[in-house]
């Protein structure tokens, strides 16, 4: 099945994971993506587990093809221009002022190509003074404030996946679909700019939302606690949430499921209001009741009540789930030297049909071949203007 995005052509100098993130975005879409690599090593993420296919890399790396490229090299620099030429899109996340030192700033790429999207993600912004400071998906979560909001005062430690990456490669290619949207109308190409703590401020919406309208200042228990979210571990030692909300009838099905239709005749616990003020409280009493029985036996008493729930799932129990299984988030592919490669399916259907289809992560250097013969033939035929 061809994608939404099937005929634009994408050069992605990618590496770790916000360029490579916008990128695989674009080629799950249906983009081809061209990945050029630094010869030998390639992108530095390659080399996180050993060897040059780490799960570190496979995990932005589907649906792109591999050239290898040495900018400072006269022929390379030629294939490089070449794909330019041919190219719909740019991404790059240097830090400011690399990429014109490696002859791919956006003002020489503008004159081989004025059609193009020129990508450039950042860790602080392009200027400024904290522009040229390295920065990584730590450093963007606590910039932003959002790191805050994640860490346990009792036991502070960072948790969690990048999520400041991998944001800000969702957020780039966005604009970049937004820029594309404008040059089929305006045939005008966009330089497309997005830093990680821009990007994270944004994610990080509601907590500005309620500095700037009320002046509060949200700490890692405020949305837990005006949202009514728990997490609690069952008598078999697994875990399972809950999200309450606002109507009542939650309340009412929980109470039942617990046994404890009392509840509500607790002043602490009565309404909706007295329930955020006395959270610890009822944190503590649910703890003792879920602690009587099996997380499969909750589930099933919560189910039965329209109570919103969910276990708490480990990565391999998520895959087994039934739901899961229906939806077919799984996909697997073979790569004819590296052997299986499974994964999680790009999650946007069109017109009820969910995309399976899915090309294993390139070696390095692995499509030189095929990609350099077609410039070729570009050269001896039409060339390739974009698709808009």
């Amino acid at each position: 099945m061809s994608g939404v995005l099937d005929g634009v052509r994408v050069i992605e100098q990618g590496t770790f994971i916000t360029g490579p993130a916008a990128g695989m975005i674009l080629g799950d879409l249906g983009a081809d993506v061209i990945k050029v690599e630094q010869p030998e090593s390639g992108d530095p993420f390659r080399a996180f587990k050993g060897g040059l296919y780490s799960p570190h890399f496979q995990t932005y790396n589907r649906n792109k093809r591999s050239i290898a490229l040495n900018p400072k090299n006269a022929d390379d620099l030629a294939v490089f221009d070449d794909l330019i030429r041919s190219a719909d899109v740019y991404i790059q996340n240097f830090r400011p002022g690399a990429a014109e030192r490696l002859g791919a700033g956006e003002a020489r790429l503008r004159a081989l190509n004025p059609r193009l999207i020129y990508c450039a993600i950042s860790g602080f912004g392009q200027t400024g003074p904290a522009a040229q400071r390295p920065s990584y998906d730590t450093v963007a979560q606590a910039a932003s404030g959002y790191l805050k909001l994640l860490v346990n005062p009792a036991d502070p430690r960072v948790v969690g996946p990048a999520v400041a990456d991998a944001m800000t490669g969702y957020y780039a290619a966005f604009g970049i679909l937004g820029a594309l949207y404008e040059r089929a109308r305006t045939g005008v190409g966009r330089t497309v700019e997005v830093s990680m703590l821009e990007a994270m401020c944004h994610f990080n919406l509601d907590a500005f939302t309620h500095l700037l309208s009320e002046g509060e200042v949200m700490g890692p228990f405020s949305r837990p606690s005006v949202s009514q979210s728990y997490v609690m571990r069952c008598s078999d030692g697994k875990w399972l949430a809950l999200h309450m909300s606002s109507p009542e009838k939650f309340w009412q099905g929980l109470a039942d499921a617990m046994g404890r239709p009392d509840i509500f005749s607790d002043p602490r616990f009565c309404s909706r209001e007295a329930r955020i003020d006395h959270y610890e409280e009822l944190i503590a009493l649910m703890r003792d009741i879920f602690a009587t029985d099996t997380r499969a036996a909750w589930c099933i008493r919560l189910a039965e009540r329209d109570v919103p729930h969910a276990p708490m799932y480990d990565t391999d129990e998520v895959l087994t789930d039934p739901q899961v299984r229906h939806l077919e988030l799984e996909v697997s592919a073979r790569h004819p030297q590296m052997g299986p490669f499974r994964t999680i399916r790009f999650p946007v259907s069109f017109d009820g049909r969910r995309a399976f289809d899915v090309q294993p992560p390139p070696l390095l250097d692995e499509h030189a071949d095929d990609i350099r013969k077609s410039l070729q033939q570009n050269d001896d035929g039409p060339s390739h203007k974009g698709s808009d």
